[in-house]
């Protein structure tokens, strides 16, 4: 049953992290100012994850939530949002930080998953149940928000603007040659595939006319990765890592003709610009976490690994489960990457 026949006057969204999920959510919120254009949206988001939609949803009151600040940082949220009370609240996180923080925000129903997929104790906080839609996918579990409201269903899209100067700097780091985006790490390493195996890909992918540039956060895990992955080309690439800001990424994803990326915010930054990516899945479902409009394209150990640890196929586990082997990634091999390359860039029409 729909919630509202009319368009609310105003919505909020308690969406924190991470980047690849806050991306698909984008999905969600651009549906519904697609056909509610004078609702008013805020979207209360993490401190990183703020700093990327601002500039990317102009029409949206973007409020910035610290999670390092603890309850200092809720109260600072509060504060913000002191005297708004809004028609209904959006409640996309399934974790108790979040729904402590949904306490101080005033709405007339607050929507959470129902009890398919909520966890952490989300459905004590909320007074509406969305239901599960057929499809695994995070983005089709957001997209059931908007049409419990009352939105008529519609396909996932995505309208990212781009600074012209993000743009620019984007356009100065390609060359004449199509480029491949690495962007190797996850913000967890047991995500991550191999050094050798990236360095495989990647002196294929040079053989076959493609300019390469690494790319990624700043943390230990994604520069030690890349140095690693130097180490063992015999072709110099391009290494950006911890280099860019995420719009800086995003600009870049989006002048490449291809990106390779483990479970990562990259590979769903890369789908919302619509540039194909080739996902590398062993721990989480692909069908649940692959990047939206490039899940065909997807290399997944997932199967193979949910049967060696349970005995169980992936369609007979909770759709949630984790592999647990801290090696899952080792299962994806050289070839059956490179396999996929070749796919990806003849469907795909990627080199002349």
């Amino acid at each position: 049953m729909a919630l509202f026949s009319t368009p609310p006057t105003s919505l909020c969204i308690l969406r924190l992290s991470a980047i690849g999920d806050v991306c698909n959510a984008i999905a969600a919120v651009q549906a519904i100012q697609a056909q509610w254009p004078e609702t008013h949206i805020t979207w209360i988001a993490g401190k990183a994850e703020a700093a990327l939609l601002t500039p990317l949803l102009p029409d949206v009151e973007v409020i910035a939530f610290d999670k390092k600040l603890g309850f200092k940082g809720m109260k600072t949220v509060w504060k913000a949002l002191k005297g708004k009370r809004f028609d209904a609240l959006l409640h996309m996180q399934s974790a108790i930080r979040a729904s402590l923080l949904s306490v101080g925000i005033k709405a007339r129903y607050t929507l959470g998953f129902d009890k398919v997929r909520a966890s952490d104790l989300q459905s004590w906080f909320t007074n509406i149940n969305v239901p599960s839609p057929q499809s695994l996918h995070v983005l089709d579990g957001f997209m059931a928000f908007t049409e419990t409201l009352g939105l008529a269903p519609q396909t996932p899209t995505w309208s990212l603007p781009i600074s012209d100067n993000d743009a620019a700097w984007a356009q100065s780091q390609m060359s004449d040659e199509p480029t491949l985006i690495v962007a190797p790490a996850a913000s967890k390493a047991f995500k991550n595939w191999t050094a050798e195996g990236y360095a495989g890909v990647i002196e294929h992918a040079i053989e076959k006319g493609f300019d390469v540039i690494l790319a990624g956060g700043p943390g230990k895990i994604e520069i030690e990765l890349g140095q690693a992955i130097e180490q063992k080309l015999t072709h110099p690439v391009k290494n950006l890592i911890g280099k860019t800001t995420l719009l800086q990424l995003l600009s870049l994803e989006k002048e490449a003709a291809l990106v390779l990326a483990p479970d990562s915010g990259p590979a769903h930054l890369a789908n919302a610009v619509n540039t194909p990516v080739i996902g590398l899945y062993a721990h989480h479902n692909p069908a649940r976490t692959g990047p939206y409009n490039w899940r065909q394209y997807v290399v997944s150990a997932y199967d193979e690994a949910i049967k060696a640890e349970t005995g169980q196929l992936a369609s007979e586990v909770s759709w949630r489960t984790r592999v647990k082997d801290p090696d899952a990634m080792q299962r994806i091999t050289i070839d059956h990457v490179i396999a996929r390359f070749d796919e990806v860039v003849e469907k795909e029409g990627l080199c002349s």
